[in-house]
């Protein structure tokens, strides 16, 4: 019987949470000197042409199965995580493809990781692909490659941000894998089987632009520095918290509790920062998730306005004091007193 594969073009509704594609200034990325970390830099790519996970992304009989047994709610929720964890890698792709192509003949050290790190890319969104095909859905990649807006964001705050992206996939992916390592009853798809080794690519994609930021003293040592690092920290771990805040059941059904998942992975990924930023946020102040939580319910009632039938303007005119309150919690959470890394550095020692 031949199946008809459906192509979802649009997977998820675009807002300030969905994954994103990025551009950079090429031009002033190109003219980089990373002679200042240039030893760390060449045992990277000797890492990256290791290619360690080679023969790891290929599907076993696992994969052959119907998944008719889920419930249509656990399936819809599955195949988002699936479409945005796609989609999210398919943008790594192109960013980093883009940048090892015009850093070719300036940097050939940065523009060879940037090819290698573009493999581990594709080779994670192909691999997400034909999972999202085993419930006869596709992402049409090239489609998303040319109708998505392209946030364009400087050098520096690519490194800052691509650098937290890395590693909280890390944290998340390992996270997923232990948990399901010792409750495999909650495994309904084989794809988290892949997640240990998966991880080590985040991991290593991290240690790339940890030392891309070494290479660079004044994107770590000075105020400015500070003040950006406590930015995309924040944003980083806001972003996440309220998109699984909206996604507590996907969790639910793997056996997790959303809210101890994300607070665990942001202590984490917090301790991880705390290596390479001059600062980290202080997680543990118990206000800290107290106000994330309160800006999760108010993100989650400016998604129940968009279900209602009210008009655009109405809309927009009841969603205005919970961007106000929105906003407010999350000036309240930056303003938190950060940690310096070296006091985090040596309670972890």
């Amino acid at each position: 019987m031949q199946v008809t594969t459906k192509t979802s073009q649009t997977p998820v509704k675009e807002t300030l949470l969905t994954p994103r594609f990025y551009t950079t200034n090429f031009e002033e990325m190109a003219q980089l000197d990373i002679s200042l970390n240039i030893e760390e830099f060449e045992a990277l790519l000797q890492e990256f042409r290791a290619d360690y996970n080679r023969q790891h992304f290929i599907r076993d009989e696992d994969f052959e199965q119907s998944w008719v047994h889920l419930d249509n709610r656990t399936k819809a929720l599955f195949i988002e995580f699936l479409e945005r964890s796609c989609t999210a890698e398919f943008s790594g792709f192109l960013l980093y493809k883009e940048l090892s192509r015009r850093l070719q003949k300036t940097n050939p050290v940065m523009a060879e990781c940037f090819l290698l790190m573009s493999r581990d890319e594709a080779r994670h969104a192909g691999f997400l692909n034909k999972a999202i095909g085993d419930f006869n859905l596709s992402l049409d990649l090239g489609f998303l490659t040319k109708s998505r807006k392209y946030t364009f964001f400087s050098p520096k705050f690519i490194f800052y941000a691509t650098y937290l992206s890395e590693k909280i996939g890390y944290w998340r992916y390992i996270t997923i894998y232990r948990h399901l390592e010792k409750h495999p009853e909650h495994r309904i798809y084989p794809i988290f089987k892949f997640f240990e080794n998966w991880c080590q690519d985040e991991n290593r994609h991290g240690d790339f632009f940890a030392a891309l930021l070494k290479s660079q003293p004044n994107f770590l040592n000075n105020l400015e520095a500070r003040l950006w690092c406590r930015f995309f920290l924040l944003s980083v771990f806001a972003t996440m918290y309220l998109n699984d805040f909206q996604r507590s059941d996907f969790y639910k059904a793997i056996g997790l509790d959303s809210r101890q998942y994300d607070m665990q992975v942001i202590k984490k990924t917090n301790e991880s920062a705390s290596r390479i930023f001059p600062i980290a946020l202080n997680v543990d102040r118990p206000e800290f998730f107290k106000y994330l939580d309160y800006c999760a319910s108010q993100n989650k009632l400016l998604i129940e306005i968009d279900k209602t039938n009210q008009n655009k303007l109405i809309k927009k005119i009841n969603k205005l004091p919970i961007y106000a309150n929105l906003v407010w919690y999350l000036l309240k959470l930056y303003l938190i007193p950060p940690i310096k890394t070296e006091a985090i550095s040596s309670s972890i020692r």
